[in-house]
């Protein structure tokens, strides 16, 4: 039914390294983009992420030499920080389950009783970490032994969780670009950044990290660097 129509955002989402500075992009178009962000698919619903939307001209003139002086810092009309935040899970997780209970009259009992342990029990196994490892010991011995048997969700430390989150943060940044193309403007991810002045910059704490950072406006011809080349579908796609 929508297949031409997201085939046309598709195509039109390149990734533009020079903006447009005679086109601004409304406020309301990035909150739009954000607002679809947010419901982008992430791992249990955990949503351990937040989006710095970069709009004034004083904090944009800041982020230029944090994103290295690339061109497509230098041109941006806005940008948008994506970072986990994966110290946030106990927060998450005691939403998630307020949340459950507060609807628990129009859901049967036993899948509440699920939800509940679930956030309750399993996210603090998952998430929780000590500073001699042991949780993360305890996990990798849990996930090798039960493995043994049958497919078992293998899991382990900060490394496997940091993944995890990097994951639904990107999912939600790819979701965002894909709708500021729906809104007729383009963007461009970088990855090209100083995470240390960044995190300073934001105020972010230790426990945040930079996913990308997404530079917004109106795409010009110079900021098209060539045709969009592809790895052929036969070599990265294998059908089993």
């Amino acid at each position: 039914m929508f297949s031409s129509e997201f085939q046309s955002i598709v195509d039109y989402r390149r990734s533009n390294r020079k903006f447009n500075p005679a086109i601004t992009i409304p406020d309301e178009v990035i909150k739009r983009s954000l607002e679809r962000a947010i419901l982008s698919p992430n791992s249990s619903n955990m949503q351990l992420w937040e989006f710095y939307w970069i709009a004034s001209p004083e904090k944009l003139n800041e982020f230029i030499p944090l994103c290295m002086g690339q061109s497509a810092a230098k041109t941006a009309q806005q940008m948008v920080v994506f970072v986990t935040r994966k110290d946030k899970w106990r927060e998450r997780a005691k939403w998630n389950l307020s949340k459950i209970n507060e609807n628990s009259e129009n859901v049967p009992e036993a899948l509440t009783k699920k939800a509940n342990d679930y956030y309750g029990k399993v996210m603090p196994f998952l998430y929780f970490n000590d500073p001699f490892y042991i949780m993360a010991t305890l996990r990798r011995t849990l996930s090798f032994f039960m493995g043994l048997t049958k497919p078992f969700y293998r899991t382990g430390g900060p490394s496997n969780q940091r993944i995890v989150v990097h994951k639904s943060c990107a999912l939600a940044a790819q979701t965002f670009m894909l709708s500021i193309s729906a809104e007729g403007f383009h963007s461009c991810p970088m990855e090209g950044f100083d995470e240390k002045r960044v995190k300073k910059a934001l105020n972010l704490p230790y426990g945040a990290e930079i996913n990308m950072i997404i530079s917004l406006g109106m795409a010009t011809e110079e900021g098209i660097w060539g045709p969009r080349l592809r790895v052929p579908f036969d070599e990265v796609v294998f059908r089993k």
